[in-house]
């Protein structure tokens, strides 16, 4: 089994999803005319105002909060350190240009997601890539296979991950045990997850704007001062990214390096194509009501989470000059090292309350998707939610208190048939996207406020719930 877990893993990660991620984010690009660099502006613009809401869905804000919940955990404390250790100062531009081509992956997605988006039982606004590519490309058999992959990886098996994250940074920085920290995260997570999804995007929509900001006030209080160095650091970044620096010192093969796990690293961070946010997406009652207006605002995700927080991160290691290859200080070991030296003891202690708050609210945050898959399979009774509910507040405990790696592994297995799955699908239905996001800016460029009209997509109307749009 083992064997079988990493043959997948590496075919999914070193193979398909490396270059197919990166390839589909250049491919929407430029079908949909550069999107996120000449609409950047509109991609703001579509968060100011975004607190509006209905009896059936959240606000695009919570929405937008709860996505960075799950796509801003410890990959952007530790992982962000593995980056800059196994690829040098280099791997953070590649992160950047993967996450600049992401966005505009980040928004066809989330645009089908609010498209083809249903009302379940109580009238709750449903959706996600299991239902576009039922509806959308009539394949159900392909969307259980995903929801399955869904609920295994962000429902059970990504929460423990996160909770031996804040284990280990909590016993190191506390003197606690772990086993009594996994109990503490499980009763607070608990809290929140029965409440239901709208307690959910609640509780994200006042902390994560909290948490990441207050990380990236810290990096910007680096900045200032250590300010003389910072355009030597960026210079670095860029020359290293084409191995200029390294090959002045005789280093072979340092661009590769850098790209593949820049690449890699960013991937794992911001989620773009995996599937993941548009679940979230579809719930939002989107303002204006069109469905590239969702799509939008989840693209500005991409780019708080990896312009922003990841490079705070590489920002503090690199000026902090902690990063030495072949030391074996990487991971959250290295960040913490970096923050003791901009402002003393108190590093260890800031960089412990980080990753508590980014995993705990990465894993309130993935159990919405997971519950989301679920009512897809039909299983969104009371009965089936509750079960979810305490495996996934089970993993917690049992993931603070011991790190499997196997089941990472399977999990990781599982995330790349999901991904692909998505991927595949997005790219059969990118007519429709373009045609949604040319009817938008079209609206926009006469002035008036664009609205999705049912009738002037014919082909479309056995395939959406028309009287959401209406």
């Amino acid at each position: 089994m083992t064997t079988i877990i990493d043959l997948l893993n590496t075919l999914f990660w070193d193979y398909i999803l490396i270059y197919g991620l990166l390839a589909i984010g250049l491919f929407f690009t430029l079908r949909l005319g550069l999107i996120q660099f000449r609409h950047i502006g509109e991609m703001f613009r579509s968060i100011i105002g975004a607190r509006q809401s209905d009896r059936y869905g959240i606000s695009p804000f919570q929405s937008l909060c709860t996505s960075l919940a799950s796509r801003i955990g410890t990959g952007n404390i530790a992982g962000v350190a593995v980056a800059l250790y196994l690829g040098g100062a280099g791997a953070i531009f590649w992160m950047w240009m993967v996450a600049l081509v992401g966005m505009a992956t980040a928004y066809a997605e989330s645009t089908l997601a609010q498209l083809y988006k249903v009302q379940d039982h109580k009238g709750q606004y449903r959706g996600g890539p299991a239902y576009y590519i039922a509806r959308g490309l009539r394949a159900p058999w392909a969307a259980v296979i995903f929801a399955l992959a869904l609920i295994l990886s962000f429902g059970m098996v990504f929460n423990a991950v996160q909770a031996n994250s804040i284990a280990d940074a909590v016993e190191s920085a506390f003197g606690v045990p772990k086993l009594w920290v996994g109990l503490a995260v499980a009763v607070l997570a608990g809290a929140v997850i029965f409440g239901g999804l709208r307690s959910i995007v609640r509780f994200a929509e006042y902390v994560v704007p909290f948490m990441a900001g207050a990380y990236v006030l810290m990096a910007l209080y680096v900045l200032v001062v250590n300010f003389d160095e910072v355009p030597g650091t960026l210079l670095t970044i860029v020359r290293s990214a084409f191995g200029l620096e390294e090959a002045a010192g005789g280093v072979a093969g340092s661009m590769t390096a850098a790209m593949l796990n820049g690449i890699k690293r960013g991937l794992f961070s911001n989620e773009a194509g995996m599937g993941s946010a548009p679940n979230i997406a579809a719930t939002a009652t989107p303002s204006p009501h069109h469905p590239s207006s969702q799509g939008l605002v989840q693209a500005t995700g991409v780019f708080f989470d990896t312009l922003l927080v990841c490079t705070a991160t590489a920002v503090m290691i690199l000026l902090a000059d902690v990063l030495e290859p072949g030391s074996g200080v990487t991971g959250i070991q290295l960040t913490q090292q970096a923050l003791e030296t901009h402002i003393g003891g108190a590093g260890q202690y800031f960089v412990a309350i980080a990753i508590l708050f980014f995993a705990f609210t990465s894993i309130v945050a993935n159990y919405t998707y997971a519950e989301n898959a679920l009512i897809y399979l039909g299983l969104g009774n009371n009965l089936g939610i509750g079960l979810l509910r305490c495996i996934a507040l089970a993993m917690v405990v049992w993931g603070a208190w011991e790190a499997v790696l196997t089941v990472f592994n399977f999990a990781d297995a599982s995330m790349g048939l999901m991904a692909t799955i998505n991927l595949i699908a997005i790219v059969l239905l990118s007519g429709t996207v373009a045609k949604l996001t040319k009817d938008y800016f079209e609206q926009r460029r006469r002035g008036v406020e664009p609205r999705f009209t049912v009738k002037d997509y014919p082909e479309l109307q056995d395939k959406i719930d028309t009287g959401i749009w209406k």
